[in-house]
């Protein structure tokens, strides 16, 4: 149950909230905290996709620091926000999947909303910023969740009278319905409302979308902005597969999804559904970009902006995340940190998630508790050139992990299996070199950087269940 955790964050409790850079008398910076659940990097600022329509997403990147090479802790939504939000890899933690409920395993002391509010922070939330179904109300000043902003109940029954279609969970459909009717908006608007007022607490907003998340069922509208004879298929081979241990293919699952999804002939039709409901999301940041403007603390609010990890739309024969390869780890990074980051700036060093919550308790003047696994990327947000000596590190499941450099990524499985790819020449990962003799050197360099032990997997449980268990315990 993370004993050590426990005790050396009652450790560092004591310690002076104050930085030694920053004069004590002044207020500490605010902080928008805002995350897209399965936003991966098809994003306009990034180039990977230029069908991706994002110009609100861009309007935020370029008003700060833009990182090229970011990724997740892990390819799934419940660990990757728990290790985000605790500082605890899965690999510490043993929270490896969408059936666990972290909350057993992690204290409330240790998190990142329940240390800012230690701090002196007002911290409030709305959305999908745990997973949901495992959330914790008393870690929050306020907090708006799913149910209350409408999980969209009446727009899905009402997407069955017009366009729409899919196989298995990948459904899509475009809804007859204004912005207003979708959860996300109702979730913005709650965010954008505390925006507007005055605290006299330093605060700390977060803000969960919950697109691009399947099913993709946004207004019509959005669908309009892709017509369906202008979608390109992403880069794909149909035996990239054939170099890829037997772990690999098991996650890719060229027979589920990908073969039901060709065979129906909508592989044009779920990408359009996809860009349709990134381009519902980018609507949304600006709202929340426009409410901050407008507001009385658009200067002194420190923005993050990420997308919990990211999703395969058909390479590698392979839909949704559940993977270790580039498409399912790399996600959108964007700070804006007054008088720390410049406009306009990009970082092309690799670094991953876990570097959020140090690097937001350093930007606030609260030293981050040992436990936290992470390094600050402050420096970076300083000096976008400077060295960066971390790959990032991603985890699927128990003892399948990924080291992710500039130039380089290595993935080892539990059963040994192994993956080599040289990003400069290969892009889309479509050669393992792993096999090959003369990178054997290289494979060792990188799994120097592989966790040091892989946890027992916490207990599985049912989500209803157990969250109406926790909502009794608090």
């Amino acid at each position: 149950m993370l004993c050590t955790a426990r005790i050396l964050f009652v450790a560092t409790l004591a310690t002076a909230a104050g930085g030694a850079d920053e004069p004590a008398t002044k207020r500490p910076p605010n902080v928008l905290f805002i995350v897209a659940d399965d936003l991966n990097h098809w994003i306009g600022c990034l180039g990977r996709n230029p069908q991706a329509k994002t110009p609100h997403i861009d309007r935020l990147a370029a008003r700060g620091l833009l990182f090229t090479r970011a990724y997740c802790a892990a390819p799934v939504c419940n660990p990757s926000r728990a290790a985000v939000l605790s500082g605890l890899r899965p690999a510490t933690s043993g929270i490896y999947d969408n059936s666990q409920d972290w909350r057993r395993v992690i204290v409330e002391e240790l998190t990142l909303p329940s240390r800012l509010r230690k701090a002196g922070y007002f911290v409030a939330g709305a959305g999908k910023i745990y997973h949901g179904g495992f959330d914790r109300r008393s870690e929050w000043d306020d907090y708006l969740t799913r149910g209350q902003a409408g999980e969209e109940r009446a727009p899905r029954k009402r997407a069955a009278s017009v366009q729409g279609g899919g196989v298995g969970a990948i459904r899509y459909a475009r809804l007859d319905a204004g912005d207003e009717e979708m959860g996300d908006h109702a979730v913005v608007s709650w965010i954008a409302e505390r925006l507007s007022k005055k605290h006299e607490k330093p605060f700390f907003l977060a803000c969960g979308l919950s697109r691009p998340h399947l099913p993709w069922i946004v207004p019509k509208k959005y669908f309009e902005l892709f017509p369906l004879d202008g979608i390109q298929l992403p880069p794909f081979k149909a035996d990239d597969l054939d170099d890829v241990p037997a772990a690999g293919v098991r996650m890719a699952g060229p027979q589920g999804d990908h073969a039901a999804i060709v065979k129906a002939g909508i592989w044009k039709e779920a990408i359009q559904g996809y860009l349709a409901s990134i381009a519902f999301v980018d609507h949304e940041v600006g709202r929340l970009l426009d409410a901050l403007d407008g507001g009385p603390h658009k200067d002194d609010t420190i923005i993050c902006f990420w997308g919990d990890h990211g999703w395969h739309l058909g390479e590698k024969s392979h839909w949704r995340k559940f993977a270790l390869w580039e498409e399912a780890t790399r996600a959108p990074l964007v700070w804006i940190a007054p008088g720390v980051t410049k406009p306009g700036t990009v970082c092309e060093r690799t670094v991953d998630f876990m570097s959020i919550y140090p690097t937001i308790a350093e930007l606030c003047r609260v030293p981050a508790p040992e436990h936290v696994e992470g390094a600050s990327i402050k420096p970076l947000l300083v000096d976008p050139r400077g060295s960066w000596e971390r790959p990032a590190v991603t985890t699927h499941l128990r003892g399948n992990h990924a080291i992710r450099t500039e130039g380089w990524r290595y993935i080892r499985y539990a059963g040994g299996g192994e993956e080599l790819y040289d990003e400069a020449k290969d892009p889309y990962e479509w050669t393992n070199l792993a096999l090959k003799p003369e990178f054997a050197a290289k494979k060792t360099e990188l799994a120097r950087f592989l966790p040091p032990k892989d946890a027992p997997p916490a207990a599985e449980v049912k989500r209803a269940k157990a969250a109406k268990k926790l909502r009794k315990e608090e």
